[in-house]
């Protein structure tokens, strides 16, 4: 069991790093392993849930495996801390995530709707066309908190709870959920397995997010969570989203579009739409998110 525990100072290590140096770039793991699962798809695709369970489960558990050759190879040398630092480092997002979003306020603060279209994609899958400037900034402040949880407190969770595998399984789980956890005709039930693994895996982190919003935000969040957290058609996205609604007295929610098919999302929270301020507001509470996060685990470790 000792083998499979997080270094606390690890993981506080990399976020550390993280902060300071954002996404590693050049040969980032995280590419490498897209690429990986890209050659794999072209092998193993096929139009059924069973293929999709051998592509999930091959990539997730190569990952695990490679996880527990680093974990025990660094125990061994005797770095195993710095060695979850980088690991930690390499699969976190949380200091690139607050970068987008950044660069985002600043298009739309000087009127660059063109240009903050443009640059939409690099947060999320909605499509721009026909948003305006409150309609971005929206799509922004809830790509900002849902992936507080995926890119920063879900990996710690996992790296807490089952050390550097963990933290390696995880974001090969959420980077699969990326690449074909779509509800397309092409990913239905290819990309099933790899959907419903990223649920699970994020069920808890979610969850400890939206408490650690509360503590960072105050009660409305709490109120907001508790009301509106499972409006969402999302079993996790919901619960981090609501939360930073009642945080930011903002209104998440409503009609959004990807590639030609259109969601209508549950109306989250009391207050009015986000606008572009309220960008650099979410930005400032998934950092002090993330590093509530790292304290916590540093205390309790």
């Amino acid at each position: 069991m000792n083998l499979m525990r997080g270094s606390a100072e690890g993981l506080v290590g990399g976020v550390v790093l993280d902060a300071f140096l954002g996404d590693p770039r050049r040969w980032h793991p995280v590419a490498g392993f897209g690429r990986v699962a890209s050659v794999a798809e072209r092998w193993v695709y096929g139009d059924s849930r069973w293929r999709g369970v051998v592509y999930a489960g091959v990539l997730v558990g190569g990952a695990g495996a490679v996880g527990v050759g680093i974990e025990r190879v660094s125990r061994r040398l005797g770095l195993h801390g710095p060695v979850t630092a980088a690991v930690t480092w390499a699969v976190l997002g949380g200091t690139s995530l607050g970068r987008e979003g950044l660069i985002m306020a600043r298009l739309l603060e000087r009127g660059d709707v063109a240009g903050a279209k443009g640059r939409l994609s690099h947060l999320c899958a909605r499509d721009p066309e026909g948003m305006d400037a409150r309609g971005l900034s929206r799509a922004v402040v809830e790509s900002v908190a849902e992936n507080t949880s995926d890119a920063s407190v879900a990996p710690l969770v996992w790296g807490a709870l089952a050390g550097i595998p963990g933290l390696l399984m995880y974001r090969a789980v959420n980077t699969l959920d990326a690449m074909v956890g779509y509800r397309n005709p092409r990913y239905e039930r290819f990309g099933w397995a790899a959907a419903r693994l990223d649920d699970v895996a994020n069920w808890v982190p979610a969850r400890v997010t939206g408490g650690l919003v509360v503590l960072c935000g105050g009660p409305e969040a709490y109120r907001v969570l508790r009301r509106d957290g499972k409006k969402h058609p999302s079993p996790n996205a919901g619960r981090v989203e609501a939360a930073f609604a009642g945080a930011l007295g903002v209104r998440l929610g409503g009609v959004n579009a990807y590639g030609g098919r259109v969601e209508h999302r549950p109306e989250m929270g009391d207050g009015k739409a986000p606008e572009v301020r309220d960008i650099r507001r979410a930005v400032r509470l998934s950092a002090a998110v993330t590093f509530a996060a790292a304290a916590i685990i540093g205390v309790l470790r």
